[in-house]
């Protein structure tokens, strides 16, 4: 008679991909090959570098993020930064806290942009009201601070 073998599963939970690397964020930006996204990353990195007091680091391949905190969801736990954003080919991709984007009266003040979930997409920062831009990452910061230190 044939026994039954059983193997016992484990579960191993998804490492998340993006991590803090030692890419030069300075070195990253100059290699943003549209002058205009370029210039337009140097402007938004001065303001977050303002707003938030921190040296910004590169997060996987192109994000550039200012300060950290644990983030906690279905794949476990992973450090993740605070604010955040990444010069992409078609726009400047802004990281801020998502209850923000999606009720902020400000928003209606900004300009021209396009939303995703937890993203600001910027095609260029002339379409936008800079001093509108800078008070919407302002708060950001500020309540991602006050909520997880």
């Amino acid at each position: 008679m044939a026994t039954k073998s059983t193997t016992r599963k484990t579960t191993k939970k998804a490492q998340v991909k993006t991590q803090r690397t030692s890419t030069s964020v300075e070195d990253f930006i100059d290699s943003v090959e549209s002058e205009t996204r370029r210039e337009d990353a140097k402007a938004i990195d001065r303001m977050l570098r303002e707003i938030t007091g921190e040296k910004p680091a590169i997060w996987g391949p192109s994000i550039i993020g200012y300060g950290e905190y644990t983030l906690r969801n279905s794949m476990g736990e992973a450090q993740w930064p605070k604010i955040g954003f990444s010069p992409r080919k078609n726009a400047n991709v802004l990281y801020l806290l998502p209850e923000l984007l999606a009720s902020d009266p400000l928003m209606q003040k900004l300009g021209k942009y396009k939303l995703g979930k937890a993203c600001l997409y910027i095609t260029r920062l002339s379409d936008v009201d800079m001093d509108v831009l800078r008070e919407l990452a302002a708060r950001s910061w500020k309540q991602m601070t006050e909520k997880y230190g």
